[in-house]
């Protein structure tokens, strides 16, 4: 397993490095001029910071550049101007996603990319078939799931408007902000466990306020106080490594492998030849470019999960390692 990308392990302001997915759509009712209702569609893009795990969702009314573009502007007006921008390239899923991740494969992803730079953001794509890779902003968006899917319950999607829509998002970020990030204290007397909200509200739930006068300097230190603490019980927790621990060979140029394929027999999976090995900081390789020859000549960019080597090259041929 990899060491922790630097921009989780940093005590940095939230939302400075973020990771985003769409998730969604929703039908939402709104009502005509002359009685009736007419339906159309939303999904929810939610932003989760890679530091403090905080989120912030907006509302996409399409699926369009234009759309995202207004998202992404809305999000910085509020939390500020984020360093890093990380997502999939929406070929990760299966199911009922896929219309979704066509509608992410069509957008402008230049001119999207163009307006980030602008804003002083670097933007950065997982490999296709590598949802691990963003297994931070994926793990949210099932609770977001389960909160919303509580809420529709008690109110009923048939209700579901603009106003209304707008508002279960807002509740739903303020209820997953809230959530531990560390284990549940067994005495009453330690201190209640972190959470995002903590950091981004300055306020600690359901506690009161304590008597006495607070000047802003207070607010500072109980700051800094947040990450004393995140760095003491929430990182160290985060490295479990319960996987990934036997060292392999690298990949390497002229390897021969097979490409897994969803669906498709293992005797069916393509072969592939290593153009390009990717390392990573560590120097271990944990995605490659694989040349493949079927009808034509196509180059694929996958995870090495998705790899499965079956003749090293002519340099580790007397090697028996796989990967």
């Amino acid at each position: 397993m990899a060491d922790l990308p630097v921009d989780r392990t940093g005590a940095i302001p939230p939302f400075t490095d973020v990771g985003f997915d769409v998730f969604g759509p929703w039908l939402i009712h709104t009502p005509k001029t002359r009685g009736g209702v007419t339906s159309s569609k939303c999904w929810g893009l939610v932003f989760t910071c890679l530091s403090c795990r905080a989120i912030h969702i907006e509302v996409l009314e399409s699926m369009d550049t234009s759309s995202f573009i207004c998202a992404l502007r809305h999000f910085f007006a509020i939390r500020g101007p984020a360093s890093m921008l990380r997502c999939d390239r929406g070929t990760n899923s299966i199911g009922g996603k896929s219309k979704l991740d066509d509608a992410i494969r069509e957008l402008d992803q230049p001119s999207l990319e163009r307006y980030t730079k602008g804003q002083g953001c670097e933007w950065l794509f997982n490999p296709p078939h590598a949802s691990h890779f963003g297994g931070v902003w994926e793990r949210q968006i099932g609770t977001v799931r389960r909160v919303l899917d509580a809420m529709f319950l008690e109110l009923g999607r048939s209700q579901l408007t603009h106003e209304l829509r707008v508002t279960l998002m807002t509740e739903v970020t303020a209820i997953v902000n809230a959530r531990p990030l560390t284990t549940m204290p067994s005495d009453a007397d330690e201190p209640q466990p972190l959470s995002p909200a903590m950091l981004l509200t300055m306020k600690t739930r359901p506690l009161a306020s304590s008597p006495g006068v607070f000047v802003p300097s207070d607010l500072y230190s109980r700051r800094h106080q947040f990450w004393v603490r995140w760095r003491g019980e929430y990182l160290q927790s985060l490295q479990s490594r319960s996987k990934g621990n036997c060292p392999q060979r690298n990949l390497t140029i002229g390897d021969v492998v097979l490409v897994k394929e969803d669906g498709a027999h293992r005797g069916d999976w393509p072969l592939g030849r290593v153009t390009e090995a990717m390392e990573s900081d560590d120097g271990k390789v944990r995605k490659a470019q694989v040349e493949v020859q079927r009808d034509d000549r196509k180059t694929f960019l996958r995870p090495i999960k998705e790899l499965a080597l079956l003749v090293p090259s002519e340099s580790h041929a007397g090697q028996s390692d796989t990967v």
